[in-house]
C-alpha cells in the first residue's frame, strides 16, 4: 500500500494516463477504420467513373471493327503493360449479365451476378457498380477487403508507436509535475523536522497550497496551547521552588539556633533530624529549579567553547572533597569545542559525577570520559540494573535500588538539557566491557563545526 502523498498521486495519474492512451488507440482504430473506407469507397467510385467512358469507347470500338479476341466466355482481357498484382480489378457487363471486358487479373466470381448499381460487400471484396449507355452496361470495380484492414493496421500501429514513445515522457512529466507540486509541503515537513526539542514558535504556511494550510493553522494552534500549558506548568515548578527557598533558609537558622539551646541530647538529636530533613528539601528545591531551568531555558550559547576546562573545574570541585571517591578524567589534548552552554554542561556533569559517586561501589573510582567526537561518558562499578529500571530512572522522582539519599532528580535534569541540545543519552548496565557498574553516556554533544539546531526560550 502506497503511503506517500507523492507516490498516489503520481500512480493515479499514471494509471489515468495509462486508461486514456489505450481509449485514444482503440478511438483512433475505429476513426482510422472509418476514414479509411471512406476514402477507398471514394477512390473506387472516382476510379470506377473514369474507367467507364474507357471500357465504353474499347467496347464500341471492338464492336465496329468486329474484333473478337475475348477469352472463352466472349469477353476481352486487358492485357497489361508488365506484369503485376493487382490492387483494383475491374469487369465490364451488359443488361443481360454477358461478360464484356475484364481486367487482366480479374476473377469474374469475386463479381456476383445479381449486382446493383453503388457498393456492396461481399466476404473478401469490396465492390461498387456505376451503369453507362443507359443502363445497358455496368462497371464493376473490387478491392480486396484484406488491403483495407492492412492500410488500418499499419495505421494503428504508426499512432501506437507514437503513443508508446510519448507514454514514458508523459510519465516523467507527470512526475515532475507531481513533486514540483508537492514541494512546498516537503519544504513544510523539513521545517518541522528541523526544529529544536523546545521551539514551539508557529509554523510558516505562506507557500502551503489552501488545502493544506488548515492543517497548519491546526498545528499552531496545539503548539499554541501546548506552549502556555508548558510555560504555566514550568513557572509554577520555578516560582514554588523559588519561593520555597526563603522559609527553608529561615528554618534552617531557626533550627540550628534551637540546636544549641537544647540543654539534653535527646532534644538536641531530635532537632537534628528536623535540620537534615530541611537540607533534603533545600536540595530538592534547588534541583526543582535546575530542573525547570533546563526544560524552558537557553541550552545553546551563542558561541562555541571548549568544554574541557568546564569538566576539569566540576571533577576538581569534588576531588576537593574528603570524603568522594577517586576520580578518574580522561579528556583529548585538543579542544573539543561545542554549541552546549558552559553553566548547563556543568549542571550535567555535576549531577552525573554526583550520583556516580553518590550510588557507585564503596571506594571504587569513577570514570569521566570526554571524546573529540562529541560524546561524554560517566562509569561507576556497582550492581546490575535491570534494564526497565534503567528506562525509569530519567523520569523524576524516581530513583533506584538503593539506600542512598536524594531527590530523584538528577538523571531528570540531565536529560531536559541533553534533548535541549540535541544530544542523546542512554544508560548501560552493566558497563559494556565490565562485569558490573553503570555507564551514563551522552552522544552527539553539538560541536563547533555543527550547525545548532533552533531553539526558543520560554518564560524563566
Amino acid at each position: 500500500m502506497l503511503r506517500s502523498l507523492q507516490s498516489r498521486f503520481a500512480a493515479a495519474l499514471v494509471a489515468g494516463l495509462a486508461v486514456l492512451s489505450l481509449a485514444a488507440a482503440a478511438a483512433s482504430f475505429f476513426v482510422l477504420r472509418h476514414e479509411v473506407d471512406q476514402m477507398s469507397d471514394s477512390a473506387l467510385q472516382e476510379t470506377a467513373q473514369r474507367l467507364l467512358p474507357l471500357a465504353i469507347m474499347d467496347i464500341v470500338g471492338r464492336d465496329a471493327n468486329g474484333d473478337d479476341d475475348g477469352d472463352g466466355d466472349g469477353s476481352r482481357r486487358i492485357a497489361a503493360v508488365r506484369p503485376h498484382d493487382e490492387l483494383l480489378t475491374y469487369a465490364v457487363r451488359d443488361d443481360s449479365g454477358k461478360l464484356l471486358l475484364r481486367s487482366h487479373d480479374a476473377d469474374i466470381a469475386i463479381f456476383p451476378p445479381d449486382l446493383k448499381a453503388g457498393f456492396t460487400s461481399t466476404a473478401s471484396h469490396r465492390i461498387y457498380a456505376e451503369p453507362g449507355l443507359q443502363g445497358t452496361i455496368s462497371l464493376m470495380i473490387a478491392e480486396p477487403l484484406a488491403t483495407r484492414r492492412h492500410a488500418v493496421i499499419e495505421a494503428a500501429l504508426a499512432v501506437a508507436r507514437v503513443l508508446i514513445l510519448f507514454l514514458p515522457v508523459g510519465l516523467c512529466g507527470i512526475w515532475l509535475i507531481v513533486r514540483t507540486g508537492l514541494r512546498p509541503i516537503r519544504r513544510f515537513c523539513d521545517s518541522i523536522a528541523a526544529r529544536g526539542q523546545n521551539d514551539l514558535t508557529p509554523l510558516e504556511k505562506k507557500e502551503l497550497p489552501t488545502e493544506v494550510a488548515p492543517v497548519a493553522d491546526a498545528v499552531n494552534d496545539l503548539m499554541a496551547r501546548l506552549d502556555r500549558a508548558l510555560a504555566a506548568e514550568r513557572s509554577f515548578t520555578a516560582n514554588s521552588a523559588h519561593e520555597l527557598r526563603t522559609p527553608i533558609a529561615a528554618a534552617l537558622a531557626q533550627t540550628q539556633r534551637l540546636m544549641a539551646e537544647m540543654p539534653s541530647a535527646a532534644t538536641r538529636e531530635r532537632v537534628r533530624n528536623v535540620e537534615r530533613a530541611l537540607h533534603t528539601l533545600s536540595r530538592v528545591s534547588e534541583r526543582l529549579m535546575q530542573l525547570a531551568k533546563a526544560e524552558n531555558g537557553r541550552v545553546l550559547g551563542d558561541a562555541p567553547q571548549d568544554l574541557r576546562p568546564v569538566l576539569e573545574l566540576v571533577v576538581e570541585d569534588f576531588r576537593r572533597v574528603a570524603s568522594a571517591k577517586p576520580i578518574q578524567l580522561d579528556v583529548p589534548d585538543q579542544p573539543v569545542s561545542s554549541w552546549i552552554d558552559a553553566d548547563a554542561f556543568a549542571i550535567v556533569v555535576r549531577n552525573l559525577v554526583e550520583n556516580a559517586l553518590k550510588h557507585g561501589a564503596p571506594g571504587k573510582p569513577v570514570e569521566i570520559v570526554l571524546s573529540v567526537t562529541g560524546t561524554l561518558s560517566v562509569r561507576n562499578q556497582g550492581p546490575v540494573m535491570p534494564n526497565d529500571e534503567l528506562e525509569r530512572l530519567t523520569k523524576p522522582f524516581e530513583r533506584g535500588a538503593t539506600i542512598a539519599t536524594g531527590s530523584g532528580l538528577g538523571l531528570a535534569i540531565v536529560e531536559a538539557i541533553v534533548h535541549g541540545a540535541g544530544s542523546v543519552l542512554t544508560l548501560r548496565s552493566p558497563v559494556p566491557g565490565w562485569q558490573d557498574g553503570l555507564q551514563v553516556s551522552i552522544d552527539g554533544l553539538p560541536l563547533a563545526s555543527a550547525r545548532p539546531m533552533r531553539e526558543t526560550t520560554g518564560p524563566a
